[in-house]
């Protein structure tokens, strides 16, 4: 262990040599051995007095042992405030002299603590108990405030997770200032699957909270022609060395650029969010979690106007979704995966118009649905188109009526011979087949 430095312990020895001095007056009134007497009593042995029974000669070694202990202690108290280092020199200085005068100093009973303790050592044991109390306090109150500091930190990061929008702050970390709280139509309208969503808008947070640092960003890194210097601020709010939130902004129009974000608090970027004069103009996300962009939003005027999605995780992407006029007007669906369209389904006023399909997954669309209201105003099949011939065009189609709850064939169409002409209709009621009209005699039977 390292030695304390000369500085502090020349004055603790010197504290401690006064001490010493100032003990050894009141231990006892006899002069030195051989040294002439100037009391009366010496001379005159009638005048002497019974010996005091208070008065002793000098410390034995259990007692010199027991001063040095509990020097040493308290010489370590002292010198805790000092640290490690002042511990150990006070406390060591401390013990020896102990041991050697058998007087426990900084006591407050250097003339009355005797030899160990052995006349006012009542009083020095209390006042080292008072002295521990006062430590055990004064330790009790420092974790009280780190207790309070905690507490403190603990209360700005949820102040910094509450999604709700804040009035803007003066420095902020370079974004636009929150939108205002949306109305009851609007939530209602986000709410609803067919809408466009809304381009998200970065929480307004104090720069204070980031830190920053200044980069280049190398030619095609972010699909950018050129060099890109870029001021990055990185929030890690948890402290665990990978950052919740990345902004990039261009140092010399301060412009943002650029948003990385941790969205799961997986310690994994997940959502990248591109800018373009200040708006979201495009989104690339990861919603399986495995390090790798599966979904990719485009957005005009803060508002989505396609969505992109690699629903199975193969590195294709498998569904498409687009938008108009804030509404969803088209989806388009691989549902086996071999990378070709086989459902196609159109809205008109966010509701269903017409479904196309590949029913026997050969590749080629082969069946057109069109869909109309119910009495309920729900979506429901009016007509059906399909091709049975695989040869690319429609030859059958059925009308449908809603009965009660029910959607029910009422009649069919159908093209035998593919010259693009009606030859056979069948009429149905309640789902059975009642009459059935042939154009072309050639194909009876049917």
């Amino acid at each position: 262990m390292a030695r304390p430095p000369k500085p502090l312990v020349a004055p603790l020895l010197a504290a401690l040599l006064a001490a010493s001095a100032c003990a050894s007056g009141p231990r006892s009134s006899l002069p030195p051995p051989g040294a002439p007497a100037s009391d009366p009593t010496a001379t005159d042995p009638s005048l002497s007095l019974p010996p005091d029974p208070a008065i002793r000669t000098g410390p034995g070694a259990g007692q010199r042992a027991q001063s040095g202990m509990q020097s040493a202690l308290l010489g370590a108290m002292i010198g805790a405030s000092m640290g490690p280092i002042g511990a150990l020199a006070v406390g060591t200085l401390a013990g020896v002299y102990g041991a050697v005068t058998g007087d426990v100093p900084f006591s407050g009973t250097i003339g009355g603590g005797g030899y160990g303790g052995g006349y006012g050592g009542g009083g020095a044991e209390a006042q080292r108990e008072a002295g521990i109390e006062e430590e055990l306090e004064r330790q009790a109150s420092l974790e009280g405030e780190i207790e309070e500091e905690l507490r403190r930190q603990e209360e700005l990061l949820e102040e910094i997770d509450q999604e709700a929008p804040s009035p803007p702050q003066t420095g902020s970390a370079g974004v636009a200032p929150s939108a205002p709280a949306p109305t009851a139509e609007e939530v209602a309208e986000q709410a609803d699957p067919r809408s466009a969503p809304r381009a998200p808008r970065p929480r307004e947070l104090p720069t204070s909270i980031f830190e920053e640092r200044k980069l280049e960003i190398p030619a095609g890194q972010w699909e950018n022609d050129g060099k890109l210097k870029v001021l990055a601020r990185s929030l890690d709010a948890d402290r665990d060395g990978k950052p919740e939130e990345v902004r990039y902004f261009d140092q010399k129009s301060g412009a943002l650029l650029r948003i990385e974000a941790d969205r799961d608090y997986d310690g994994r970027i997940d959502a990248w969010t591109l800018y373009v004069d200040g708006n979201v103009a495009a989104r690339h996300l990861d919603e399986s979690s495995d390090g790798e962009p599966d979904a990719w939003e485009t957005y005009e005027a803060g508002v989505m106007v396609s969505r992109e999605v690699d629903r199975d995780g193969n590195g294709t992407r498998d569904a498409f979704y687009r938008f108009a006029g804030g509404s969803l007007t088209e989806e388009r669906h691989d549902q086996n995966g071999d990378g070709k369209i086989d459902r196609i389904v159109q809205y008109q006023g966010r509701r269903i118009a017409r479904v196309e399909e590949d029913r026997d997954q050969d590749g080629s669309i082969d069946a057109w649905s069109d869909y109309g209201s119910g009495p309920g105003g729900e979506e429901v099949v009016v007509r059906v188109e399909r091709d049975t011939s695989h040869d690319g065009q429609a030859d059958t189609f059925e009308s449908y009526e809603q009965q009660g709850d029910k959607t029910l064939l009422v009649k069919r169409e159908e093209d035998k011979n593919g010259d693009g002409q009606v030859d056979v209709t069948s009429i149905y009621q309640n789902g059975k087949l009642v009459k059935r009209e042939i154009a072309d005699p050639s194909l009876t039977p049917l």
